[in-house]
């Protein structure tokens, strides 16, 4: 079977959201005196910050915020990482006599207008149903929007998430359940979960209070997220042939690749879709498997379609 490991550099492709590297371009539009006051401190924070370091990367930013004792300062770097993230996909409305924001539900019928939910939807359709599962560092919703709660399931198929349905009204009550057949591995947690449940929308990209592992270097598997890291064990261990989309390989993601090594025993082909070679960074990972390197769509689409021929694996 195939795994699918999708990073950020996919979603970069699909919907132009930023890398790491580029999160703080600060490219929101601020709703409100209070959301227009946390930006300005957070585009404080970040100059300050370059000026002292002017050679430092974002992560080393972030890691430094996050392990200060400012607890104001590391609220707010939490919210902006998913704020940014989710600001594609928040629409507002004017309701009980004020203006409501909200982040788009993953079943929301105008999700397929907004950047990237159709192009993942055909790159996902691209390579079939035979796919032993999906893993991801990501914490946006591209691929929850693309697949909708009928598509894909995390580990649990069956399970219901907390909130309302899409409309029309008539569907507001009925629980909103995954019920699909691809397993989605979000090994760093999502916009769309907390600590105290998984939510049929992006909420927690408006309030920062999402359960996610913030971008630093030598991140690792917090406890919270273990079912997530053994639903990917799964997947791994259940593949022959895996193919990685916009995954760097950094070192400082140590755990990831040791967790993909030491899983993805089973693993003889791997094909890498990115804008460079990851060839030296992968056989490291997988010293055994044969390792073919293909540009992102349109640039090499032939040679996409012609692996998942001769796989077997196109739809």
């Amino acid at each position: 079977m195939l795994a699918v490991l999708l990073g950020a550099g996919f979603s970069k492709w699909a919907a132009g959201l930023p890398l790491a590297s580029e999160l703080f371009d600060f490219q929101l539009n601020p709703f409100g005196i209070r959301e227009s006051k946390k930006l300005n401190q957070i585009h404080e924070l970040k100059a300050n910050w370059d000026i002292a370091n002017p050679n430092a990367y974002a992560e080393e930013f972030i890691s430094s915020i996050l392990s200060s004792t400012n607890y104001s300062a590391k609220r707010l770097i939490l919210w902006y990482i998913v704020r940014r993230l989710s600001e594609p996909y928040i629409w507002e409305e004017w309701h009980s006599g004020r203006r409501r924001r909200h982040v788009f539900m993953i079943d929301e019928y105008r999700k397929n207008e907004k950047p990237g939910v159709m192009k993942t939807n055909q790159f996902l359709t691209r390579l079939g149903l035979k796919l032993s599962g999906i893993i991801t560092p990501n914490y946006d919703l591209l691929i929850e929007y693309a697949l909708g709660t009928k598509g894909f399931h995390y580990g649990d198929k069956g399970e219901q998430l907390v909130g309302r349905g899409p409309y029309p009204v008539s569907q507001w009550l009925k629980p909103v359940q995954l019920t699909g057949t691809i397993p989605l591995a979000k090994l760093h947690g999502s916009i769309s979960w907390d600590v105290n449940g998984k939510y049929t929308d992006g909420r927690r990209g408006l309030t920062g209070d999402a359960l996610i592992v913030a971008p630093t270097p030598e991140k690792i598997c917090p406890h919270i997220l273990l079912q997530e890291w053994n639903l990917s064990k799964e997947i791994l261990l259940r593949a022959k042939r895996i193919l990685v989309f916009g995954f760097s390989f950094n070192p400082y993601d140590k755990a990831i690749l040791e967790h993909l090594k030491e899983f993805g025993g089973n693993i003889k082909e791997v094909v890498v879709i990115d804008i460079e070679s990851r060839n030296a960074q992968v056989t490291e990972v997988w010293p055994y498997a044969e390792v073919r390197w293909i540009r992102p769509p349109p640039e090499d689409d032939n040679s996409l379609t012609e692996w998942l021929h001769l796989t077997g694996q196109a739809n």
